[in-house]
């Protein structure tokens, strides 16, 4: 991938939650540097890769976990496989210990091993009060853990505000604005490989003939370099690339998010659309972008201040009553079908 006219991504220093809220309200990708430069698990990283793993080990509860396991010639691109059927990869259950051990076994070292979004209370259990973070509330956004050796992944978004930050290893971010969908060539929304649909170009090898319009990607690419003890905020939405170095590189994030815990996820809505608008003509689909720019997205404001509150139905303020009735509206709807 050309980065040569990518941007790097702004850096801060010393943030605190006050400044943190700062940023955050710009809504644009930012390295927080050194902010978990004083965890224990950082440090014992910055000593060696044996010390890191010793520390986890010494925590482990060994409570199962769920591992991908590759083959050297994927050289550490979790992807789908031929025909995009399936995927280059398999997974196992294991310890985190057993894991930990073979990442260091040098008979498995060309071995792609990945241990992907695992909540640290499942086999951490000491870990969240031993290694706190103090930009987001641990309730709404508890630490979840990603280990492994050299890994590439593909560039992807989240629905959820993130900050993650790096304990061992290094770890690269390539990051496209959300308006880039169309230039990243997108993959099935329905199958993935972790949940999020993932660009189909190989950022260490694009193939331009086949996705020509990747340039423009490429061109409003911002990149973010990050040792242990940093951190990077990515803003919901953002589509980031992450590649990953070192024998046991380990990576710990914070989700949180603005969704009524109650009123599922943005995508369901876009499945629906796809299911009842994209197949329209041109000028239909224009006709109902209209009506959800004013009853969704109000780019016109309230849409239902002139109606008495009382009399507002499903286009009232969202309370948890009010998202039980649009539920129960559409799943009579659906099932009507």
């Amino acid at each position: 991938m050309d980065l040569s006219h990518s941007r790097p991504v702004a850096e801060y220093h010393s943030v605190d939650r006050s400044r943190f809220e700062e940023i955050e309200a710009a809504h644009e990708p930012a390295i927080l540097r050194g902010l978990v430069s004083d965890w224990p698990a950082t440090r014992a990283a910055r000593q060696s890769t044996g010390a890191l793993v010793d520390y986890l080990i010494a925590r482990d509860n060994q409570e199962r976990i769920r591992a991908y396991l590759g083959d050297p010639a994927m050289k550490g691109r979790y992807f789908y496989g031929a025909g995009a059927d399936g995927f280059n990869f398999a997974r196992a259950e294991t310890t985190l210990s057993n894991m930990l051990r073979t990442l260091l076994n040098p008979a498995e070292k060309q071995r792609p091993i990945y241990m992907g979004s695992t909540p640290t209370s499942q086999m951490l259990p000491r870990f969240e009060a031993e290694n706190p973070m103090s930009l987001v509330d641990p309730a709404k956004a508890p630490p979840r853990v990603w280990i492994g050796n050299d890994s590439r992944i593909a560039p992807h978004y989240d629905e959820a505000d993130n900050i993650a930050c790096v304990v061992g290893g290094r770890r690269r971010f390539i990051l496209f604005p959300i308006e880039q969908v169309q230039n990243l060539y997108v993959g099935p929304i329905d199958r993935t490989i972790a949940g999020q649909p993932i660009s189909m170009v190989d950022l260490a090898a694009p193939d331009y003939e086949r996705f020509p319009k990747f340039r423009e990607a490429e061109r409003k690419a911002r990149v973010a370099d990050l040792e242990p003890g940093d951190a990077i905020y990515i803003p919901a939405l953002w589509w980031h690339a992450v590649q990953a170095q070192g024998d046991v590189n380990v990576l710990v994030n914070y989700w949180w998010t603005d969704h009524a815990p109650d009123g599922g996820s943005p995508m369901h809505a876009l499945g629906h659309g796809l299911l009842t608008i994209s197949h329209l003509p041109e000028h239909k689909r224009q006709a109902w972008r209209v009506l959800f720019d004013h009853y969704v997205f109000q780019t016109d404001g309230e849409p239902a201040e002139h109606i008495p509150e009382p009399a507002r139905g499903i286009i009232g303020r969202s309370t948890p009553e009010l998202r039980r009735i649009i539920k129960q509206y559409l799943m009579r709807a659906l099932t009507s079908l």
